[in-house]
């Protein structure tokens, strides 16, 4: 992009970035801290978080729909309705991570109970959903907060890689419970 083209953008916020970035550090451990956590630690609440994996599921759907309009918008050149859709996909991804989080500290793990040519395929979408989702938690934050502080030719470059895993984590999340839903008591 042109110098003239990034004229339109205030100043990077380099102030907020540098706040911004420690607060995603301290999100980004806490995050995989707990989730290395939940096969180890169960919580007995006394109340069943069993409804939960649908409205995990449902939530990581709206996370991919808004990442796909954010696309949309941006390609579109709406900066404005871009911003939106990626607060809306941060919001819902947010509310994920608190379901999945409260239904696996408090919730026995479910195996996957087919023995049949699904197992593969479940397997394969679980084991790249997780490892991506640890991987590119950090660099999604990063990358909001590149864009959020005007810092667009960083966001960019950051985008063009971070947006394509996020995307496949939005969608591979879901894919993951309908093929556990059988499996659920």
């Amino acid at each position: 992009m042109s110098r003239r083209h990034h004229s339109q953008y205030p100043a990077p916020d380099l102030v907020t970035s540098g706040k911004l970035d420690k607060i995603s550090a301290v999100i980004t451990t806490i995050v995989l801290i707990s989730v290395g956590l939940m096969r180890r630690v169960k919580f007995d609440t006394g109340f069943d978080f069993g409804f939960l994996p649908p409205v995990i599921a449902t939530l990581n759907t709206f996370v991919a729909l808004f990442l796909l309009l954010a696309l949309y918008q941006v390609k579109a050149r709406n900066i404005k309705a871009h911003k939106q859709a990626i607060l809306g996909a941060m919001i819902f991804s947010a509310l994920f991570l608190v379901c999945y989080v409260v239904y696996h500290f408090t919730t026995p793990e479910t195996k996957y109970c087919m023995f049949d040519w699904t197992r593969t395929i479940y397997y394969v979408l679980l084991i790249s959903h997780i490892i991506l989702a640890a991987i590119s938690l950090p660099f999604i934050l990063i990358t909001f907060v590149r864009g959020y502080t005007y810092q667009v030719a960083v966001h960019k470059k950051l985008a063009v890689w971070v947006y394509p895993v996020w995307l496949y984590v939005a969608v591979s999340g879901p894919l993951c419970y309908l093929l556990l839903k059988p499996c659920y008591s």
